[in-house]
């Protein structure tokens, strides 16, 4: 399999909604059918949004190449951009391949942009459920089809930086996110200002960037079985009014996101570093950042827990999708199948740990969205580092993804997700009441879940 980079296409606007009157689900269904999936894999093979390649991507690459030796792959290694996958739609220069944020598929599946991949994962003997978590196969299943061939889930947590738990006198237990009154008694005993300005957060719980982790793991739910949103449930007042609760006992929202947005988060001055944190929410992937400074600081990690006190996740990632239109499809379901099976996370994970040991560096593990792919990775590549927390941290992440949930499929999921941020924002702040944010982002999520199932 040979590759050679392409420039980029210039984007123009287009519509989805204009999109979606010239395709439906039936065409994409009917396409798919017609696609002899268990061929042997050749031809020219055009794929879109493998963006910097790392070398967990280069090796998944080459591992490809060996297997599907009569793939001619053209990447195109520009990101993905929703304005330009449109517009590359509806001129007909569709890519065979393309790799999306898992929040998209359902999106574009809804509009008949995508083929569903059941008859992709017969013919190449992949059952969604075992190669990936169910979390992430949730979220990209539409209507009963599964549309895309998922990678990546790096759960959150809650990192703690142990200098200042010990210095404040508070223990890893009391934060705790099911026990609200003892979580916010542990912040107020690390939490310093200068006045009305913060110097030292208790807990950053990162309220937009982790707002769907509050408000799903408080009870709430941001779409029905059918992925209409939900965003004015009553349950979602929960998370919110946890997060409002947090952040008023530390100067209020402006005031702490004014303070998180000066910190130095991938820099030798972090806030672990400058002890500029109690806590804070932080996806798998940040201990890696943090392993550079690791002389520096001490840290242990707690999951986040929900209402129940049961330890709780989120999924995340990325996934490749066949556009309807694609040329060599066949090539296409080879391809993605054979970047996501074992032996290419496993060549991955070897990889990965070459290049952290030249560096010196800790091997924080690989969360690559397979259960399979995951333990053995761990088994074979995760050793002890030497420094106990950092030790402890890696295990708490490996604890936690097995208690993933899915943000809930939805043809209007990024909108909804956004909206949801928007209602957190508009609460925090004071500007609308819980209800009436939750009611205004329900009507902007409803509009955009209307557009994009207007077919």
């Amino acid at each position: 399999m040979r590759m050679r980079s392409l420039a980029g296409v210039a984007a123009v606007t287009a519509s989805i909604t204009l999109l979606a009157s010239c395709s439906g689900g039936g065409d994409a269904s009917e396409q798919a059918a017609d696609v002899d999936f268990g061929a042997e894999p050749s031809g020219t093979l055009a794929a879109w949004g493998f963006e910097n390649a790392d070398d967990v991507g280069q090796s998944r690459l080459d591992h490809a190449a060996a297997q599907l030796s009569d793939v001619d792959v053209t990447l195109d290694a520009t990101a993905f951009d929703a304005q330009k996958f449109t517009t590359r739609i509806a001129s007909g220069d569709v890519p065979d391949v393309v790799q999306m944020d898992r929040r998209y598929v359902t999106t574009y599946a809804a509009q008949g942009l995508l083929m569903p991949l059941d008859a992709c994962f017969e013919a190449k003997g992949v059952e969604p459920t075992e190669r990936w978590y169910q979390n992430v196969v949730d979220d990209v299943t539409y209507e009963d089809a599964v549309y895309a061939v998922s990678q990546f889930y790096q759960p959150p947590a809650i990192l703690l930086n142990m200098n200042v738990l010990n210095e404040a006198g508070v223990t890893p237990d009391e934060f705790d996110t099911s026990n609200m009154d003892g979580l916010l008694a542990a912040i107020g005993k690390i939490y310093q200002a200068s006045g009305s300005t913060p110097t030292r957060l208790g807990f950053d719980p990162v309220a937009t960037g982790q707002g769907g982790l509050w408000v799903l793991g408080m009870g709430g739910q941001l779409t029905d079985a059918d992925g209409k949103p939900t965003l004015d449930d009553a349950s979602n007042a929960a998370g919110i009014d946890a997060l409002k609760h947090i952040t008023d006992a530390q100067g209020g929202y402006a005031a702490v996101k004014s303070f998180t947005d000066s910190f130095d988060t991938f820099g030798d001055a972090n806030q672990f570093v400058q002890n500029q944190v109690g806590a804070q929410v932080a996806n798998q992937w940040y201990p890696n950042v943090l392993s550079a400074t690791r002389d520096k600081m001490s840290l242990q990690a707690v999951p986040f827990r929900d209402a129940e006190g049961e330890p709780f996740s989120l999924a995340s990632g990325t996934a490749f999708v066949i556009p309807v239109g694609a040329k060599n499809p066949a090539a296409a379901c080879a391809w993605m199948t054979e970047l996501t099976s074992t032996d290419a996370w496993m060549a991955a994970g070897e990889a990965r740990a070459a290049t952290i040991e030249s560096k010196g560096g800790l091997n924080t593990g690989l969360f690559t969205g397979s259960p399979e792919a995951d333990t053995m990775i761990r088994d074979e590549f995760v050793v002890p580092t030497g420094d106990e927390g950092f030790d402890q941290v890696i295990s708490t992440y490996y604890d936690v993804v097995e208690n993933g949930k899915s943000f809930g499929s939805s043809p209007a999921g990024q909108d909804i997700q956004n909206e949801l941020n928007n209602a957190i924002t508009a609460a925090l702040l004071g500007d609308k009441t819980t209800e009436q944010a939750l009611a205004d982002a329900q009507q902007a999520a409803q509009r955009a879940y209307d557009n994009a199932t207007a077919n």
